[in-house]
């Protein structure tokens, strides 16, 4: 290490003026400040450039913040005015889907509505807005005769997609129907003839006798069978019009000839119960049908001679082409006369006609000039082989033209008197003509109400059922068990019994019945609806002294009663099967599953002609005549057979199949 005496000394020179003394100093002390010095100098020096670098990018930033605030404040209103245009926008968005969705529920409604109206319009009820639109484009001059029966003829043959037509198309003018038919697809077939009934009562219209209900069940049980059946009435002033489905005037009227001269009449077309029907209304003699009752007045022969006449007037004038007319007791039978003297030629040559009467009591007997009203010749028509009575030659018999007339006719019973004695040579004043005609006859029994007697949609039963589900029949058992106080048991026998008249049944024979099968495990009903006191007294004293309390004796007519005894019974004894028609009692037990048996059995039948005994022989093809005993014993030896042969009555509705036979041979001729 160097000493300190090896560095060299450094002369301290002082400026004048100051002490000249002289300091010598240690060089490397020297040094040593200087550098340090120099640190402080250069550190100075950085920390006044950093100083002076900071001082300027602070002044840039001073100078700069007011432009990034401004451009901060138009990027941020920039945005304010895009998420304006955003809420604009939706907004608008949700407007649109507002109206979309208001337009949507009122679609919604409008189908609901439509479809509402596809319920309670069947496809029936359309099939006949159809037909009778094109009725209407016919007599207003749209189409011809030709295009019509054709179009008819596409409509009826392809009912089956009869849905596709556009319900909305409906509720236009003719036009838009017609453009829309004739579009129409070519689709399926349907089978049946075309049925036109010019008659003068149809339920729920209007409602005198038993002619009102038959032409209604009739008419829906003919079209369940594929049949085209439509009905033509006097608009009476006493028409229950709500009742109408689409009633709508057509605008043209349809002129008739009648005491000389051409008259207008006009016409209303409509649906009730699935049936096209057609109203005429005449305007020049316009109080024809306006009064307080539908039968009963001097003038009735003119009045419905009128009605008659328009009939056919409007069948030829619309351009149909039925293949029956189907005419009913003496009130509408000048029409057979009159189609084959005035119209067949007018487009009608492949029509035939088929003449049902219920009552034999009124012909209606008349001088022969009546004839000259409706346009018939009275000298051509007054003769013993067409018009003239058999018993006064004087006049004209109506209902025997009607007969003579026709290419077929029904004869159907309509009180107790005449079913026990339902045979040609029974009818008074008519024996001869009958007699002639016998080969145009058919006997059928007197058809039931269906939209009363129906199992499958009774409202006075607990379960509803039909021939293809039994299990409601069984429910329907318990359910009068338990209301008579039987003891409950499904698979207990029942056998009802329902008189109205009490002086043809053989009580003791009865109360035999009901003692030899005490031991049976068999139930008893008995329903008197003949309020004799005696009689009553007697069943219920049979009534206590029954072992196990196994019958019941319900008096009055308590009509929820008697279907509830139709449907839970398995048997149904009856006085005979030709006696007391308005009870129907075996058709109504066919009808709900329920096989009737003879209570008092007669051999043969008073009437010799094989269309006589139609429900009988139908009844004994399938049961064969069986006593009760015999039945009570099928039941227990062979269930199954015995429910094949009551689902196969069930199916049957004779008044129908004697008709469709009357139908079928008319079309052989």
């Amino acid at each position: 290490m160097q000493s300190a005496a090896n560095f060299p000394l450094i002369r301290n020179l002082t400026p004048l003026g100051s002490s000249s003394k002289v300091q010598l100093v240690n060089l490397k002390q020297h040094r040593k400040a200087h550098h340090l010095h120099c640190l402080r100098s250069e550190g100075r020096e950085e920390f006044e450039n950093s100083s002076q670098e900071k001082l300027g990018v602070s002044s840039v930033i001073k100078e700069d913040k007011p432009k990034d605030i401004w451009n901060l404040f138009r990027e941020a209103q920039q945005n304010i005015l895009y998420l304006n245009k955003q809420r604009l926008a939706a907004v608008e968005e949700l407007e649109k889907l507002k109206n979309e969705k208001d337009e949507l529920l009122e679609r919604l409604n409008q189908l609901e509505e439509e479809s509402q109206i596809v319920i309670k319009k069947d496809k029936s009820s359309l099939l006949w807005e159809l037909l009778l639109r094109i009725d209407s484009m016919v007599i207003n001059g749209m189409i011809g005769i030709e295009e019509a029966s054709s179009m008819r003829q596409l409509v009826r043959e392809h009912e089956g997609n009869i849905s596709e037509f556009p319900l909305d198309v409906l509720q236009q003018g003719d036009a838009q129907v017609l453009a829309e038919l004739r579009g129409f697809p070519n689709k399926g077939k349907r089978n049946g003839l075309h049925v036109i009934h010019i008659c003068t009562e149809m339920d729920p219209l209007v409602s005198v006798g038993p002619l009102a209900s038959y032409i209604t069940g009739l008419s829906c049980a003919l079209q369940g069978k594929g049949y085209v059946v439509e009905v033509i009435l006097p608009k009476y002033s006493t028409l229950d019009l709500d009742e109408v489905e689409g009633l709508r005037e057509i605008e043209a009227d349809v002129y008739s000839y009648f005491n000389g001269q051409l008259h207008a009449n006009r016409i209303w077309n409509g649906v009730v119960s699935g049936i096209g029907v057609t109203l005429i209304q005449p305007l020049y003699y316009g109080s024809m049908f306006s009064r307080d009752k539908v039968y009963g007045y001097p003038d009735d022969v003119d009045r419905f001679a009128y009605f008659s006449r328009a009939s056919l007037d409007y069948i030829a004038k619309s351009g149909k082409q039925p293949d029956v007319l189907h005419i009913h007791n003496w009130q509408t039978a000048i029409v057979g006369p009159l189609f084959w003297d005035v119209f067949v030629n007018q487009g009608l040559e492949g029509t035939r006609i088929l003449l049902t009467y219920q009552g034999f009591d009124s012909k209606c007997l008349v001088p022969p000039e009546k004839l000259e009203l409706c346009g018939l010749d009275p000298a051509s028509l007054h003769r013993a082989d067409r018009l003239q009575d058999n018993t006064n030659p004087q006049v004209v018999n109506i209902l025997k033209g009607g007969i003579v007339y026709s290419n077929k006719v029904v004869i159907i019973s309509s009180s107790p008197s005449e079913g026990r004695t339902l045979h040609y040579k029974s009818i008074p004043g008519l024996q001869p003509t009958l007699a002639v005609h016998k080969e145009k006859l058919f006997f059928a029994p007197f058809g039931l109400d269906n939209s009363r007697w129906d199992p499958s949609i009774d409202v006075y039963l607990p379960e509803n059922y039909s021939n293809e589900d039994l299990r409601g029949k069984s429910i329907c058992k318990v359910e009068l068990q338990r209301q008579l106080g039987l003891v409950e048991d499904a698979s207990t026998t029942i056998v009802g019994c329902i008189f109205s008249e009490i002086s043809d049944v053989d009580f003791e024979r009865l109360k035999s019945l009901v003692r030899s099968t005490e031991k049976n495990d068999v139930q008893f009903v008995i329903m008197i609806m003949n309020e004799d006191e005696m009689i009553i007294k007697e069943l219920e004293k049979t009534q206590d002294e029954t072992e196990g309390g196994n019958l019941k004796v319900v008096t009055g007519s308590s009509e929820a009663v008697s279907h509830l005894i139709y449907a839970g019974a398995d048997i149904m004894l009856c006085l005979n099967f030709f006696q007391d028609p308005l009870l129907q009692v075996p058709l109504k037990a066919l009808k709900y599953g329920t096989a009737p048996i003879e209570l008092n059995p007669q051999t043969g039948h008073v009437g010799t002609h094989e269309r006589e005994a139609t429900t009988a022989n139908f009844i004994n093809s399938l049961f064969g005549r069986m006593s009760l005993g015999q039945a009570l014993d099928l039941i227990k030896e062979d269930q199954n057979l015995w429910e094949l042969k009551i689902t196969e009555a069930m199916k049957k509705d004779l008044c129908c199949d004697v008709h469709i036979s009357a139908y079928t041979s008319i079309k052989s001729l």
